[in-house]
């Protein structure tokens, strides 16, 4: 199984959250962890602000941003070119989705187009979610 993280899912693996355990359990599982290259922006931007928050200390940021930075190159990681970018401009239409959360779905289905194996969606928002089930890809229920 190829379990797909969007940027809110992925930032569950470093950041202790509600499902946090979810995430890594499923990551453990998984035969391959895929992303879109744009969640390595987005992770460091939500690192961030959680440390800005607060939320966390300076030393634990450091952590977490480190092993997010030696983890990713063990990601498969999906890149944009202009094909991907037309068929997340699609969904954004026809979803009614954020530009981001259009690209990763464009990249969760091309993913699901170009492999035999199953390829399992998991992020933290309902409309995504329901937009990746009608495109067929198998979600994680987070709600």
């Amino acid at each position: 199984m190829i379990l797909y993280l969007d940027t809110s899912a992925l930032v569950k693996a470093y950041v202790n959250e509600n499902s946090s355990a979810d995430v890594l359990d499923l990551m453990k599982k998984a035969k391959v962890v895929a992303s879109h290259y744009i969640a390595f922006v987005e992770a460091h931007s939500a690192f961030s602000r959680i440390k800005r928050e607060e939320k966390i200390k300076v030393e634990i940021y450091e952590v977490i941003r480190n092993s997010f930075n030696k983890d990713w190159e063990n990601y498969l990681r999906i890149d944009s070119n202009q094909p991907l970018m037309q068929r997340a401009a699609d969904f954004s239409e026809a979803f009614a989705l954020r530009a981001y959360d259009s690209v990763h779905l464009a990249a969760a289905d091309f993913l699901f187009k170009q492999t035999r194996d199953e390829v399992m969606f998991f992020c933290f928002d309902h409309q995504l979610n329901k937009a990746a089930h009608v495109l067929g890809l198998s979600v994680v229920n987070t709600f």
